[in-house]
């Protein structure tokens, strides 16, 4: 795959002409280059010619970190699910993945053959995001995250993207958003009637092998 770097995102173009594209997300304080080395490890089919982006989030205070100033997709203002949430970053950032997706779909990709994922914060911009298109995606795969502005959710829900495939998988020793938060996730999208494919793993706010090679069996079923 031929590697194109910006300011603003890694992506990998496929030999082929593209017939699918992955975007994904990274988590907070990381960058778009955190889960290009996973991409070998995919192992798609052979007929998925898939382009992955990789944008970068903006540079913004933290209000978890002291206000330092990091990469992030919004602001977070506490840990608890009774916190305050960032509703305007959030919904910036979401506003930015539809431009991206829309982009794919105006280059030839169809809705059909684009996954939305993310890790952690990445992956709570690609609930929100995919939950509220007006056309069903192949998927949306979200890992170690949660569901932000749940309150919101039932009214902005689109019957689209309650159609979406949703992969969650998440560590039972998670100390960043734990377990409870992603189980409470899932079942909140459940209730939604959304199409949740819950994993979890044995380890902590990470990514682990067992975890990617489920990941890779998801998408080639996605995608294949």
């Amino acid at each position: 795959m031929k590697t194109v770097e910006s300011a603003t995102e890694v992506r990998l173009e496929p030999e082929a002409a593209a017939n699918a594209a992955i975007i994904w997300l990274h988590g907070l304080g990381a960058d778009g280059y955190d889960f290009v080395p996973i991409v070998p490890e995919l192992k798609l089919p052979a007929a998925v010619s898939a382009r992955f982006l990789f944008p970068h989030a903006e540079v913004r205070p933290v209000t978890i970190n002291g206000g330092m100033r990091m990469r992030a997709w919004y602001d977070i203002l506490g840990f608890d699910r009774s916190d305050a949430q960032d509703e305007a970053g959030i919904r910036a950032s979401a506003a930015r993945v539809d431009a991206l997706i829309d982009a794919q779909v105006a280059g030839g990709v169809p809705h059909g053959r684009i996954v939305l994922a993310g890790f952690s914060q990445g992956g709570a911009i690609a609930l929100h995001a995919g939950l509220r298109r007006r056309e069903a995606l192949a998927g949306v795969m979200a890992l170690s995250t949660y569901l932000p502005l749940e309150s919101t959710v039932a009214a902005e829900a689109t019957p689209a993207g309650r159609a979406t495939p949703v992969l969650m998988c998440h560590g039972a020793q998670d100390p960043v958003v734990i377990l409870d938060r992603g189980t409470r996730s899932r079942d909140a999208l459940r209730s939604l009637d959304a199409l949740v494919d819950w994993h979890q793993y044995p380890m902590g706010h990470e990514v682990c092998v067992e975890e990617i090679d489920g990941i890779s069996r998801w998408l080639g079923l996605r995608l294949g």
